[in-house]
């Protein structure tokens, strides 16, 4: 069990902090044309599919559909479970585990939040280079899809 251990700024006794993965959302939004992809504004940077974490207090779902409206202008509705990914060395900067969504996208998609670009990718000409282990997931979804 990994820890880091903490002083107790009031009686000095030393206290566990565990650290644990942190919980992220995927989605992997429909549109007619294929599939949304974002251009990262932060590091790592690159293409990925829209996401983040989730927030205290949120379902996963709620927390997928907040992240792609933020960083995709898209209002996504019928989400299913593609499936969970937790490779620890899925994210250099940190241990996370994501949950990722299908689901079906409209409106107008546009760059917002994290996203400093967008674009719309069939799935047979996806970015050669993409963030995470999203080029691992789209696999699985385009098996799926078969």
């Amino acid at each position: 069990m990994a820890f880091d251990t903490l002083t107790c700024p009031q009686c000095g006794q030393q206290v566990k902090s565990y650290r644990n993965p942190l919980p992220t959302v995927d989605i992997i939004i429909e549109i007619d044309e294929g599939i949304v992809l974002i251009e990262r504004k932060n590091e790592p940077f690159g293409w990925a599919l829209p996401g983040g974490f989730v927030d205290y207090g949120e379902s996963l779902e709620t927390a997928a559909i907040r992240e792609a409206r933020e960083e995709t202008s898209l209002e996504v509705s019928d989400l299913h479970l593609l499936g969970c990914y937790s490779d620890p060395t899925r994210d250099q900067r940190f241990h996370t585990i994501s949950t990722v969504f299908i689901g079906k996208g409209s409106g107008t998609p546009k760059a917002a939040d994290d996203a400093i670009n967008l674009a719309v990718f069939p799935l047979a000409a996806l970015p050669t280079a993409l963030c995470f282990d999203h080029a691992q997931i789209l696999t699985d979804y385009a098996r799926l899809r078969k």
